[in-house]
């Protein structure tokens, strides 16, 4: 069983990924971290714990960072385009979820789960790096007893979403995200070179809504107005980002990747940028030297990813 804090801003795709954790036979979800990105961090954890109360998720929900790491930077607006007003696609959502929340910070409950099991924590961040970054600034020992972080976020050789060099999930918090990427820890990064071509029709959800139980009605439900903000990019569906990171933890031989250090852009027209250094390549000394190897996603096999993800949800 593969042991995943999952640590996310519901979020549309936010919430197809955590039914897929949830209903893996091979994943166990031992608790769910909540930072702000698709949402405040207020709602995105009332989203968390509505959808741990739908799809009766047992694990504990901490909630997690309001602001960057940087204090310093200006916050923007929520995407409520995306993923809309109440980050669930508009779906009607209560505005307090009567399930308690585990008392610790988001950060500290990631600190405190690794220690208790190490060598065993697979992190999987499907929005801004910030939760992990403050977990490594106050004990940066746990990149040594965490098993993995697989990450939704950057892009290499592809354009960005929210500028031509950027991905959302790494711009909105960039110094967090280059913390992450040079820790002493195996990284595998899972960007917008494989999400940005991985997408599932409206009728292919539609399908599995008709032939699924209650959590799959509501995510397709929930997923209309993501699927209506996608018409300028997919015909008629939705890219599925966060769910081919949590896709990975089961089926890593579906993906093609390199190796090279990596490094994150701070500030200016690149901010967010995310740039990898590869293996065996060399280069005049820079400041990717001396920095941990991680792995990047280049390639994935589509179809089989789409597959895996319906007859997983399809599993009751």
């Amino acid at each position: 069983m593969h042991k995943v804090i999952y640590d996310t801003d519901p979020g549309v795709d936010d919430a197809m990924a955590l039914l897929f954790l949830h209903r893996h036979p091979e994943i166990d979800v031992i608790g769910i971290t909540t930072v702000f990105g698709n949402a405040s961090v207020e709602t995105t954890t009332r989203n968390a714990l509505f959808l741990k109360r739908e799809w009766d998720i047992q694990a504990p929900v901490a909630k997690g960072a309001s602001v960057t790491i940087d204090a310093a930077r200006a916050e923007r607006e929520w995407p409520a385009m995306v993923h809309g007003d109440n980050g669930l696609g508009n779906i009607e959502v209560p505005h307090t979820i009567d399930l308690p929340l585990d008392p610790r910070p988001a950060h500290r409950f990631i600190i405190d789960t690794v220690r208790a099991n190490p060598g065993e924590v697979r992190l999987v961040a499907v929005g801004r790096m910030t939760n992990l970054a403050m977990a490594l600034k106050e004990d940066p020992e746990i990149a040594g007893l965490v098993k993995d972080v697989v990450i939704m976020g950057g892009n290499f050789y592809v354009p960005g979403n929210v500028s031509p060099v950027a991905e959302a999930n790494i711009h909105g918090d960039p110094e967090a995200a280059d913390i992450v990427m040079t820790a002493p820890w195996k990284v595998v990064v899972i960007g917008l070179d494989v999400t940005s071509i991985t997408t599932m029709r409206r009728s292919y959800l539609g399908a599995m809504a008709a032939k699924g139980d209650a959590a799959v009605k509501l995510l397709d439900g929930l997923s209309q107005h993501y699927i209506d903000f996608y018409s300028h990019a997919v015909d008629d569906g939705m890219m599925v980002h966060d769910s081919c990171a949590a896709v990975y933890l089961v089926a890593p031989e579906l993906f093609t990747t390199i190796t090279g250090a990596v490094r994150v852009v701070c500030g200016g027209i690149a901010d967010g940028q995310t740039v990898i250094k590869p293996d065996g390549r060399r280069f005049p000394p820079g400041d990717w030297d001396g920095l941990p190897s991680q792995i990047v996603a280049t390639g994935i096999e589509s179809e089989k990813v789409i597959d895996l993800i319906r007859d997983t949800l399809l599993r009751a």
